[in-house]
């Protein structure tokens, strides 16, 4: 059998008809940084305070061809797959995301409790399920990594993205695989900047704006439907509907919520109850760590291995988010077809090689970054962000 083995390459993943759009985004973005007062780094000049001492570029130049440690990488993951069987490839993840589906019926009959301490354990339970499929679930269907097949993972793409997560198909899985994993951390493409509001103060958007990310989420995909195909946008719409809906009449059918406005409140709850961990960890991976020009950006496995963060393994995000979320988000975007037990599979593999070939590895734990975007969150979250020049491989 032949397994699918795929990388997106960076030409095919921006369509020709957008090229020149995004390439003036781009270069509006670099404009903008350096109006800023930002200029980009010269050789001998260090990065910025923000970014932690472990963090910045390493003194010696990685050594070899960078097409050439690409390509060897690839090489040695690809017979770690070759050799990998189906449950390790999808069978986990995909065993994970059922076991979180059929939870659901015990979640909604766990709310008919008078017990608080019952109830708070089911909208738990709701939680946790919610999130599972709404994040793990949409993020491996947007890779298409659940199943084999393109047209089953076409469906579920579906019914996690817009059913589960009340957003578009087309353009979640665009503006994710094609825009941030193809140009990550290139300022105007793929560097995050979405998850940017100025305006907000440091502890507003780091505690209380996470609990509006249900109600945003909905708003936002139904802006972006005008980007789609009619008969695109009222399927959207529809899927959308039919996951509230569904959502909102077994609170009222089988949990025995007496009031609209009592459901709707356990809807944003359970649908919020790990907002902030999501809105956090999809910040603390890439933003202050060093971000790139269009025409400067470096090859594919520096850009990855220097814009992208692990955090350290936890058993509750592991199972909601991910591994390739959480402490495999490095092996993620350079394998992003993968599976998360895949990831973390390959994930000795390629940090031993990064780190034998002098390229960097980051890694740094929730509370160290957690800590340092209340500290400097008006240079990292406000301000326009500094282009990194990485000397002598581009």
């Amino acid at each position: 059998m032949e397994f699918r083995w795929k990388e997106e390459t960076e030409e095919e993943a921006l369509p020709k008809k957008r090229d020149e759009v995004e390439r003036g985004k781009a270069k509006r973005a670099g404009e903008g940084a350096g109006a800023a007062g930002i200029a980009p780094l010269e050789e001998g000049v260090p990065l910025p305070a923000s970014h932690p001492a472990e963090e910045r570029m390493p003194e010696e130049e990685p050594r070899g061809s960078e097409d050439a440690l690409m390509g060897e990488l690839s090489e040695m993951v690809h017979k770690v797959v070759k050799s990998s069987s189906w449950w390790e490839r999808h069978g986990v993840d995909d065993t994970i995301i059922a076991l979180n589906l059929l939870s659901l019926p015990l979640g909604f009959l766990l709310l008919r409790s008078s017990n608080p301490f019952v109830f708070l354990v089911g909208i738990a339970v709701l939680g946790v399920a919610n999130h599972t499929l709404t994040v793990k679930g949409s993020h491996l269907a947007s890779h298409n990594a659940l199943v084999e097949s393109k047209s089953w993972g076409k469906l579920w793409s579906i019914f996690f993205i817009e059913i589960c997560s009340a957003f578009t198909a087309e353009r979640g899985s665009y503006n994710h695989v094609k825009m941030h994993h193809a140009y990550t951390n290139v300022i105007g493409l793929g560097d995050s900047s979405t998850w940017k509001i100025p305006f907000l103060n440091r502890y507003v958007y780091m505690f209380i704006a996470p609990i509006a990310v249900p109600v945003i989420t909905p708003l936002v995909a139904i802006g972006l439907l005008t980007e789609v195909e009619l008969k695109t946008a009222i399927r959207t719409l529809c899927c959308i509907f039919i996951g509230f809906y569904a959502h909102y009449w077994l609170l009222i059918n089988v949990s025995g919520f007496q009031s609209i406005w009592s459901a709707l409140g356990c809807m944003l709850i359970t649908r919020a109850l790990l907002a902030h961990a999501y809105i956090h960890v999809n910040i603390f991976q890439h933003i202050g760590l060093p971000m790139f020009s269009l025409d400067k950006k470096p090859k594919r496995i520096h850009m990855m291995s220097c814009g992208v963060l692990n955090l350290p393994r936890n058993p509750l995000l592991d199972w909601v988010f991910g591994h390739s979320i959480i402490s495999c988000h490095v092996e993620h975007h350079l394998f992003p077809a993968f599976s998360d037990n895949m990831c973390l599979k390959i994930k000795p593999l390629v940090s031993q090689y990064l780190k034998k070939k002098k390229l960097r590895y980051n890694e740094d734990s929730y509370w160290s970054r957690l800590k340092l975007f209340l500290e400097k969150y008006e240079e990292l979250m406000v301000h326009a962000p500094p282009i990194s020049e990485l000397v002598g491989i581009q």
